[in-house]
């Protein structure tokens, strides 16, 4: 399935950033995405009309403290296996570190961080019919990746982020998990998918997930500082019937990351 398909679903994440010129070179390079629009605040970037990733630019910011809540990676969704190993290429072509690869049953996934150290996912899923189960129940693991069968995949240079490349997810770090599994499927109406040591994971409409909260790094956290770079907003992209019957379109979790309730086109 597409994560389109189901009724909820991420449209474009905000991050606070010191660096405006830099952050928005560095998604242009290492990512692909077009830049679609920019002021001297703010740059919008994106694929085709659709823009992923809104950079507020604010050198007062402080460089937020990694044991804090709020992003743990945005997940930039690729169309297909192929352009996941054409990214792996270009990743080695140009010399971007990666942080991690796995697969996770469901997907393959490869890791890495923008400069202001904001966590970046690159994925692709495996088809619905293939993802593993125990007991009827999604069962997601984490394996190891198999990068020179992946690089053998790409079937051309990477020239940038492909069509339909979406948010495909994002996951949070969180001060606690019964807050956040509380808040996603409370006022975010979302289904919890799997728990797994220290994180749980949440979707709508049958994919694996949507949002995933852990503790990993951030268990006991307080409420995000102000003034500090980093998570500013995700945009939940609802069907027009929920859309009408959200009593909020502005919300904030437990520890003050914004989430933006808006309607699909």
């Amino acid at each position: 399935m597409a994560t389109s398909d189901a009724p909820a679903d991420i449209g474009r994440v905000a991050l606070v950033v010191k660096d405006l010129a830099g952050m928005s070179d560095f998604y242009r390079s290492a990512l692909g995405l077009e830049e679609l629009a920019r002021d001297a605040e703010v740059a919008r970037l994106g694929q085709g009309e659709r823009v992923l990733l809104e950079l507020r630019g604010d050198k007062a910011a402080r460089i937020a403290d990694p044991r804090q809540a709020g992003l743990f990676h945005n997940a930039f969704l690729l169309p297909s296996r192929a352009d996941l190993g054409a990214w792996l290429r270009h990743a080695a072509d140009t010399d971007l570190r990666l942080d991690g690869a796995s697969d996770h049953g469901v997907s393959e996934a490869l890791y890495l961080r923008d400069p202001e150290g904001n966590g970046i996912e690159i994925y692709v899923d495996r088809p619905r019919a293939d993802w593993p189960r125990r007991d009827a129940a999604l069962s997601m693991v984490t394996r190891r990746l198999d990068l020179n069968d992946l690089a053998a995949e790409a079937r051309g240079p990477f020239t940038g982020a492909p069509e339909d490349t979406v948010i495909g997810h994002v996951h949070l770090q969180v001060g606690d998990l019964t807050g956040a599994e509380s808040f996603i499927t409370g006022p975010l109406g979302m289904g919890l998918t799997q728990r797994m040591q220290g994180a749980s994971f949440f979707s709508s409409g049958g994919y694996h997930h949507h949002l995933a909260g852990n503790i990993w790094n951030s268990r006991g956290a307080g409420a995000r500082p102000d003034g500090a770079t980093g998570l500013a907003d995700v945009e939940i992209r609802l069907t027009p019937e929920l859309y009408a019957a959200a009593s909020q379109t502005h919300l904030r979790d437990p520890w003050g990351t914004a989430f933006t309730l808006s309607a699909k086109g």
